[in-house]
């Protein structure tokens, strides 16, 4: 039954992980055992993980390219991508800047779209694998201020399904994990707000904001074998904000 969760020696490629949720999941699946390489656009944050690494920024397809081919040539096979890279911009819808649209879209979407299409090709002649793409809760519902952000993560729980029926004949599970209110270091100050804070809090059944490492479980069950036959699934950790609301009213007991 261990062997059916385990993921040693599985080559697994976090982009996006040089901090954050991607790092995270690059420190557990090194702990597990698997042969971790995590993708980013910054060389001093990727070399800051001890692990080893290939600078990609996913807004230029040629340096996915280079990224992937490099990888399978040091370790002949990429069993596991984990597709986190992602950009963020708060405006209001009418007057969001066309710059910041083109960024978040070649990033979100086209990025992770190439990304998964070059690590698939390598799955789809060594005879299957797993990508796991990472949504959001703006997959499921919206919040003010980001409509693009929000456009391209729902376009991620689509290809996540497109793909995941167009690969399933060549052994390919493609999942995603969708978040919820996880607490970063790049979102710290957010958080700190105490309005803020609250609001989510009141709105998560948990009572808590997540941190990183609670997507480690979903990430290491979706990398594994005990995953084999699900696909096409965005799997919700958010503490249960999805699920509903708590309210005021006192139940009886």
């Amino acid at each position: 039954m261990q062997d059916l969760f385990s993921v040693r020696d599985k080559v697994v490629h976090v982009c996006g992980g040089s901090r954050g949720i991607g790092r995270a999941i690059a420190m557990a699946f090194h702990e597990a055992g698997a042969r971790v390489i995590v993708s980013a656009r910054n060389r001093e944050a990727l070399a800051a993980t001890g692990l080893e690494f290939e600078v990609c920024d996913i807004a230029d397809s040629a340096q996915i390219r280079r990224c992937v081919d490099n990888i399978v040539a040091r370790h002949g096979r990429l069993d596991v991508l984990f597709n986190v890279a992602g950009i963020n911009y708060r405006h209001a819808a009418e007057t969001y800047p066309e710059e910041r649209l083109d960024d978040i879209l070649a990033v979100n979407l086209r990025g992770n779209y190439l990304m998964a299409q070059a690590c698939g090709r390598v799955m789809i002649g060594q005879g299957g694998g797993k990508i796991i793409n990472v949504a959001s809760l703006h997959s499921h519902f919206s919040l003010a201020g980001m409509a693009p952000y929000g456009a391209s993560k729902g376009a991620i729980a689509a290809m996540t399904r497109a793909l995941a029926v167009e690969w399933a004949r060549y052994n390919i599970q493609v999942n995603a994990i969708a978040p919820g209110f996880i607490q970063t270091d790049l979102n710290r100050a957010l958080w700190e707000q105490e309005e803020i804070r609250r609001w989510a809090l009141e709105r998560t059944p948990a009572g808590r904001l997540g941190v990183p490492e609670d997507l480690v479980g979903v990430a290491i069950f979706l990398a594994s074998a005990a995953s084999d036959y699900m696909t096409g699934q965005v799997l919700y950790v958010d503490g249960g904000l999805t699920a509903g609301q708590t309210w005021p009213l006192k139940v009886p007991r």
